[in-house]
């Protein structure tokens, strides 16, 4: 990666980190917050025939984990078009 100034590397970066920092909390919410830590509270509900709680620590931090890379993959792009750092 070449960047045009030292400024725009920090930015770059700065923006990285935040990004990934965010996307690390919505992970560690849905995983250990409702796997773990609501998981006797979300039991009183069901999903699909199965305790709300223990759908999110089976299935629903997987699928959230998969979408986080997603959303990080199309973000990413988003943030090298935007400090002229993409691949060709």
């Amino acid at each position: 990666m070449a960047f045009k100034s030292e400024e725009l590397a920090k930015a770059y970066w700065r923006e990285n980190i935040g990004l990934v920092l965010k996307l690390l909390a919505v992970w560690f919410i849905v995983s250990y917050g409702f796997g773990i830590i609501l998981v006797d509270w979300l039991n009183q509900f069901t999903f699909f025939g199965f305790k709300l709680g223990f759908w999110f620590a089976q299935q629903g931090s997987i699928i959230t984990f998969v979408i986080l890379i997603f959303i990080y993959v199309k973000r990413m792009a988003a943030l090298d078009n935007k400090y002229e750092v993409h691949e060709d």
